[in-house]
């Protein structure tokens, strides 16, 4: 039996995917813990994962509000330079606390979302096994190849490279702050300076939420590197679609995820574009809007709207997509070839869209899209072949999962255990 403990930023996102996987280390009889500030507790609700607050001076209780209402809306270049500020002294908190918290628990292993440089390099500090898991597109950097926050397409030629390797300087200026902190723990860890997130990777394994065929071609893919698809509890597919006002209608279904889901302006687009196309729209906005909101986006062409929706159920029986392009969405489109348009607002949800439209089994378009624009994007994916979405679609049945990924992380310390073993 280990004991892991999960390290991850705490978006909802990033929580329901290493919960799923937790649930399966749980059955196969281990121990996990996640730790982070008070607040990251409620994203949990499984009873049997434990959980240990750390930042209770810096990060009380209340204070993830705060950051969650920023990380959903920067509002341009200064309110991002904030938002990564305070993802920063989060990790320079993390990096602070953990040491203490995994020896009081004696934590075994970690699991370490690759958005929060904090587990890795703790762990490398103290020389325990860790395991990265890319609940977001895989950050691990190659020669040639666009960081995933970037809107790029893929391309090889000089023009294209020079576009990304400036792209990789300006990000990595943008990202100062968390590079000071960085350091700064560091030297307190008594480690070599570590530069930003994809220098706090495991050298044991990389677990990704994507699968094989989905991301730019890799010419150099990481050591140790697994797709294994989405990382996911019990299948929703057998809940109950909302009640559809004519099932013989084509079905849209629009969802801009958990922290986008209270863009009203977005929703009232989406909806005068299904109202002119007479096509049914079902809206999920993950409690972004309130009552009065759900109305106006009903009045404006939207079949049912609410918080939350069976959205395996609706994919399956939908025939198109809108989306912000997060990447759990995405990969629940592709499971049942479902054809998007990604309307991507923030982090690597341009770099989702990008690799959506280079795989043609969706459309990109600009947020601000106009209703006209949004109707004739909706007739273009009538248009795109179905081959490339059947095909992932299989790639995807085959990726293995939760399931495959709590066989990676026993067999990635395996070697580690029994090296242990013959040094004492």
């Amino acid at each position: 039996m280990t004991h892991f403990a999960v390290v991850a930023p705490p978006f909802y996102s990033h929580y329901k995917a290493l919960q799923a996987l937790a649930g399966e280390l749980l059955e196969r009889g281990h121990r996990v813990t996640f730790m982070h500030q008070a607040d990251a507790r409620g994203w949990l609700d499984d009873p049997r994962i434990g959980f240990v607050a750390l930042g209770a001076s810096s990060h009380p209780p209340g204070s993830l509000a705060a950051l969650l209402r920023l990380a959903a809306q920067p509002g341009g270049v200064r309110g991002l330079h904030r938002l990564i500020g305070e993802l920063a002294n989060t990790t320079a908190m993390l990096c602070a606390e953990l040491p203490a918290a995994l020896a009081a628990l004696q934590i075994d292993a970690l699991l370490c979302d690759q958005m929060e440089a904090a587990g890795g390099l703790v762990a490398s500090a103290l020389g325990l096994p860790f395991i990265s898991v890319a609940c977001a597109l895989p950050i691990d950097r190659e020669p040639g190849l666009p960081l995933p926050v970037m809107p790029f397409a893929y391309g090889t030629r000089p023009f294209d490279l020079q576009l990304y390797q400036g792209s990789t300087r300006v990000h990595d200026w943008l990202m100062q702050p968390l590079r000071r902190q960085l350091h700064r723990a560091c030297r307190q860890l008594g480690v070599a300076p570590r530069d930003g997130l994809h220098d706090c990777l495991s050298p044991l394994a990389t677990i990704s939420q994507t699968i094989a065929g989905f991301d730019f071609p890799r010419r150099q893919p990481p050591v140790n590197w697994h797709e294994v698809g989405p990382l996911r509890g019990e299948s929703t597919a057998s809940q109950a679609l909302p009640v559809l006002v004519e099932s013989g209608r084509p079905l849209v279904f629009a969802s801009l995820g958990t922290l986008q889901g209270g863009r009203l302006d977005m929703f009232l687009r989406i909806a005068q574009a299904c109202r002119q196309l007479d096509t049914q729209l079902l809206v999920a906005h993950c409690g972004g809007l309130d009552s009065a909101q759900e109305q106006r986006v009903r009045a404006a062409g939207a079949s049912w709207v609410g918080d939350f929706a069976a959205q395996q159920a609706v994919l399956a029986r939908a025939d198109a997509l809108i989306t912000h392009g997060g990447l759990n969405t995405v990969m629940d489109a592709i499971a049942s070839a479902t054809p998007m348009l990604v309307l991507p607002i923030a982090f690597d949800q341009a770099g989702v869209a990008a690799r959506v439209s280079y795989q043609r089994i969706g459309l990109r378009l600009s947020r601000r899209a106009r209703p006209r624009a949004l109707m004739q994007g909706l007739l273009a994916l009538r248009e795109l072949p179905g081959e490339p979405l059947q095909r992932l679609a299989a790639v995807l049945q085959q990726a293995g999962g939760v399931s495959r990924a709590a066989g990676v992380i026993e067999a990635s310390l395996r070697p580690a255990g029994a090296a242990q073993e013959r040094s004492a």
